[in-house]
């Protein structure tokens, strides 16, 4: 599949008062406001809305020309790859969701649970179960969402280092936006470079195994070494072993995926498969697919659901790449491709200078996806011109927006998580801290451990293009 990142918003020119500053400013707003709410405890993406309409009306004050700077945040927003980000949220987060009321974390839970699981290898088994789940649903926060209820006070009451716990839920969920083919990382890191998408999950395993496996001993050591004051309680998820079969869900998606098949189809598919398999077993009760509320006017449907946890993210996203556009109309982004063409002598220089692009980006949009489309056609123009391949691009884009904002505090996966550790507090397991989740997030310190692999001792550079690609 191909993109044209060259849309209009891209080829129009806004000039802001100030000059450069002026068109940084707004994200200054942005970042500065998205920072305090952070920290304050925001519930989710949805507090940051308030921020970007802010954001966004500061750069109409600033705008010269407030006709062309509205067009151009219009245009933003309709961007096509936003909307395939969109439906890649929606479908995914439905098909989550389905994996969750069939039953599929209770069946990885039983297998914890048949194995008599405690401590540091209770741990290990979190690690594994949610890289699994973000495997399967390509969804970090999903799988943050499902895991974290079931498994923090679980392992908590099992005497688990609760940070050691938490870092193991996010750290699980990391290695599925990393590589899973229906994660939204994956998708727009090889779309936006024209990368096909079977050769760039292919070739992201010698990234993400070795730092997976490091992890998970990590994990182990660390919730061996230090306990919580918590003993074995009474309450305790033994798990269902009826959910196994659903692991074809993901397998299929998967399957297709490597395949080559549209990203919609992929999903999709899925999910129709996952409702059949789902009813035929019995695991899917018909009132969950759709119920009527005719007193209230209203249907019930876990597709419904599935929707609506999109939410957040999806508006998150549009407002934010209406924001973008404007940077990019600017012109600051095509001078630093220009000044970076012209010091790019070697490969390595240009990988400098795309894992730079990139880390800046996901500072200043605080968006992994957004960050991406921010910078690819930078990453295009600079990787291009030193001969770097498609995928060797669209992995550097990865590598950097898997690392800080599973690290971060002002970061929505962290501040999920802290929120979802709230779940312990009813079952007498204390929350965890933001700055104790990203501490404990071992895959993403492995992951930067890796860029620097990647970019300083070129590890990986030897990737080829397909030649479709």
């Amino acid at each position: 599949m191909e993109l044209d990142l060259n849309s209009d918003e891209n080829k129009r020119s806004i000039n802001f008062y100030g000059g450069g500053l002026g068109a940084i400013i707004p994200f200054l707003v942005f970042v500065g406001g998205v920072i305090t709410i952070a920290l304050s405890g925001a519930p989710d993406e949805r507090g940051f809305w308030p921020v970007l309409i802010l954001a966004l009306a500061v750069g109409l004050g600033l705008a010269k020309d407030r006709k062309a700077y509205s067009e151009t945040v219009i245009e933003g927003m309709s961007n096509k790859i936003v909307m395939i980000m969109i439906t890649a949220w929606i479908l995914a987060s439905t098909i989550g969701i389905l994996m969750q009321i069939t039953g599929f974390v209770d069946a990885l839970i039983w297998i914890s649970a048949e194995l008599n699981l405690y401590g540091g290898s209770f741990a290990i088994a979190t690690f594994v179960i949610c890289c699994i789940v973000s495997l399967s649903t390509g969804s970090s926060f999903a799988t943050i969402l499902i895991c974290a209820p079931l498994l923090y006070p679980t392992g908590g009451q099992l005497g688990v280092h609760l940070p050691t716990l938490a870092g193991a839920i996010i750290g699980g969920a990391t290695v599925g936006d990393f590589i899973a083919p229906v994660s939204d990382t994956t998708i727009v890191s090889a779309l936006s470079q024209k990368a096909e998408m079977g050769a760039t999950v292919k070739s992201r395993v010698k990234y993400i195994l070795p730092v997976a496996l490091l992890a998970l001993l990590a994990y182990g050591l660390s919730a061996g070494v230090a306990t919580n004051q918590f003993d074995k309680g009474s309450w305790v998820v033994e798990g269902d072993p009826s959910g196994l079969p659903m692991l074809l869900v993901p397998a299929l998606i998967i399957f297709l995926f490597l395949k080559g098949k549209h990203l919609f189809i992929g999903l999709l598919t899925g999910l129709m498969f996952g409702i059949a398999l789902g009813l035929a077993l019995g695991l899917l009760p018909i009132d969950k697919l759709i119920s009527l509320d005719l007193e209230n006017f209203t249907a019930k449907s876990f597709i419904i659901d599935g929707i609506n946890r999109a939410v957040g993210i999806s508006f998150f996203t549009i407002l934010l790449m209406g924001l973008v556009a404007t940077l990019k109309a600017s012109g600051l982004i095509n001078r630093l491709v220009d000044y970076a063409s012209i010091r790019s002598k070697t490969k390595r220089q240009s990988e400098y200078w795309i894992t730079g692009a990139i880390s800046a980006a996901v500072l200043l949009t605080t968006h992994s996806a957004v960050a991406i489309l921010m910078v690819s056609e930078f990453a295009n123009k600079t990787g291009e011109k030193m001969g770097l391949s498609n995928t060797r691009r669209a992995n550097l884009l990865s590598l950097v927006a898997c690392t800080f904002p599973f690290l971060l505090p002002y970061f929505i996966p962290v501040i999920l998580m802290t929120n979802m550790s709230h779940s312990g507090e009813e079952f007498g397991v204390p929350s965890v801290t933001p700055l104790e989740i990203g501490l404990f997030n071992f895959v993403s310190w492995g992951l930067l451990v890796m860029v620097i692999l990647v970019v300083i001792f070129g590890y990986g550079r030897k990737e080829k293009a397909k030649p479709n690609e």
